[in-house]
């Protein structure tokens, strides 16, 4: 079954869209901010993202670029958003359809379709993060150390993958706990976050006396530092059938 992610924070739309693409045969999960868009896009894998641009918490426009950091998956922006600034800003960082409100579903539906349709034409693809020697191959859940692959606990890839995401972004800890655990997670509390980061530097750091990835910013929180003369932060996309990067 082919999976959406709705991310709409306007109720009676929500249950409307549902019904509609769950009778088309698809399943779909749903966020109505940022936040809740971000647990559910870590841990979850998505055929097709509906997208609005105006969030209690952000723009849509912010959450499509950091999608496209690590997938192609396609894009449907859905929005009242309908000037032409914005239509164009929302093609041209990533979105693969721009639909306006008021529209009508049959035509919302289609292009659905369509979208999906072409979305199982896309080549295969591998993305990896790369930093400071680490590279995260994101498809498999695999890290690794010059080579080398690390054992990390499934919270610990969370949080590492958070960080490589955000280079050089002081990150809290509350906006940490935020990001990766919800209410319905183990209650983690900022001494067990520090343990977590602890127990992370162990794994990837030359030195974890001396930490030269995960740097602690004093009184603020912890950022992901590039090492001298490692490899800057990028996000590649290897095709398997084309071998293109």
């Amino acid at each position: 079954m082919k999976q959406i992610l709705l991310v709409e924070d306007d109720l009676s739309l929500i249950g409307g869209l549902s019904f509609a693409v769950k009778k088309e045969g698809y399943g779909v999960e749903v966020a109505r901010t940022i936040l809740e868009a971000d647990r559910l896009w870590c841990g979850g894998k998505y055929d097709l993202v509906i997208l609005d641009v105006s969030l209690p918490d952000g723009s849509g426009f912010d959450l499509c670029k950091k999608m496209r950091m690590s997938s192609n998956v396609p894009i449907m922006f859905l929005t009242a958003a309908d000037e032409e600034t914005d239509i164009v800003m929302g093609l041209d960082i990533g979105g693969d359809d721009y639909i306006t409100k008021p529209f009508k579903l049959a035509v919302f539906l289609s292009r659905v379709n369509a979208l999906l349709r072409r979305s199982s034409n896309f080549p295969r693809t591998k993305p990896e993060l790369y930093s400071n020697d680490i590279k995260v191959e994101l498809t498999k859940g695999e890290v690794y150390k010059r080579d080398e692959q690390l054992d990390l606990t499934a919270s610990e890839y969370k949080l590492l993958c958070l960080f490589m995401e955000n280079p050089g972004v002081v990150l809290s800890p509350e906006k940490i706990l935020g990001r990766l655990w919800d209410c319905n997670e183990n209650y983690i509390d900022n001494q067990t976050l520090t343990a977590y980061i602890r127990r992370l530097r162990i794994k990837i750091e030359d030195d974890p006396g001396k930490p030269e990835r995960i740097v602690t910013v004093r009184r603020m929180g912890y950022k992901w530092n590039t090492v001298e003369g490692s490899r800057e932060h990028v996000v590649e996309v290897h095709y398997e059938d084309t071998g293109k990067s």
